[in-house]
C-alpha cells in the first residue's frame, strides 16, 4: 500500500534537508582553467612563429597565383612538393659523393657514350705523375724494386681518391679498389696488375725483381696516359 501523501510544508523541509547535507551538487561550477604555458616553451612558440613567417608569406605568395579549384591546388602543391624533394636530394648527393649529379634515371645515355666520358676522366695531372715516376725511378735505381712498385701503388690510388672520392675509402684494400664497379675497365684492370704484384710481395714473401718491376712501371704509364705529356 502506498504510504500517507507528504504535504507541501513536509517537501519543503525534506528539500531543505537535502541541499544541507552537501551529498548532492545543485549548483554548477565552472571548470578549472588549464595552467599557463610554461616560459619557455612560450618563448620556443614565439620564435618559430617570427622565424616561419617569411615561409607563411612566401607560400601564400605562391597559393594567390593557383586556380580556386581545389583539385587543381592539391596538383600543383604536389608538384612543388616533388620539386623541393627533388632540389634536396641534389644536395644531400653532392654532400655525400662530391659531385652534382641528378637522379640516374635523369642521366640515361648510351653505354659508349658513358664509356668514353669515364675514360677522359682518367687523365691525371701531368706534372704530378711525371714526379711520381721520377720519384719510382729513383728507388729503382738503387735496386729497391719492391719499394719503388709500391710507391706506384700509393700513387694509383691516390689517383683513384681524385678521380673517384666516393669509392676510396680508409678501410678498403687494394683488391677491394681493383674489384669496384664504379672504376672503368682499363684503369681497373692496370690498377689490378700493380696492385697483384705488391700484394706478392708484402704477403707472400716474394721480391720483386727487374722485369716485374718494368710492367708495374708500363701498367702505371698506361694507367696516368704519360703519353699525352712525355715521349
Amino acid at each position: 500500500m502506498a504510504g500517507p501523501a507528504m504535504s507541501d510544508d513536509q517537501l519543503a523541509a525534506a528539500h531543505r534537508a537535502l541541499r544541507a547535507g552537501g551529498d548532492v551538487q545543485f549548483d554548477m561550477v565552472a571548470a578549472p582553467g588549464r595552467p599557463p604555458p610554461p616560459a619557455w616553451l612560450k618563448a620556443l612558440g614565439e620564435w618559430l612563429e617570427k622565424v616561419l613567417a617569411p615561409v607563411g608569406r612566401f607560400l601564400n605568395w605562391i597559393g594567390s597565383f593557383m586556380p580556386d579549384a581545389p583539385y587543381a591546388r592539391i596538383f600543383l602543391w604536389t608538384m612543388i612538393g616533388a620539386l623541393a624533394l627533388l632540389i634536396l636530394w641534389i644536395v644531400v648527393d653532392r654532400v655525400r659523393h662530391g659531385v652534382w649529379r641528378l637522379p640516374q634515371w635523369r642521366r640515361r645515355r648510351s653505354a659508349q657514350g658513358v664509356a668514353a666520358t669515364e675514360e677522359e676522366d682518367w687523365t691525371p695531372a701531368a706534372a704530378p705523375a711525371r714526379a711520381w715516376l721520377e720519384e719510382a725511378d729513383a728507388l729503382a735505381a738503387k735496386g729497391r724494386y719492391g719499394e719503388a712498385v709500391h710507391h706506384l701503388l700509393l700513387r694509383s690510388v691516390e689517383d683513384l681518391a681524385r678521380r673517384r672520392p666516393q669509392i676510396v675509402r680508409p678501410a678498403l684494400t687494394s683488391r677491394d679498389l681493383a674489384g669496384a664497379q664504379g672504376i672503368p675497365s682499363a684503369p681497373r684492370r692496370l690498377f689490378s696488375e700493380i696492385a697483384a704484384v705488391v700484394e706478392r710481395s708484402l704477403f707472400g714473401g716474394r721480391s720483386i725483381d727487374a722485369e716485374e718491376w718494368g710492367r708495374c712501371r708500363h701498367a702505371y704509364a698506361d694507367f696516368a696516359q704519360t703519353r699525352n705529356w712525355a715521349a
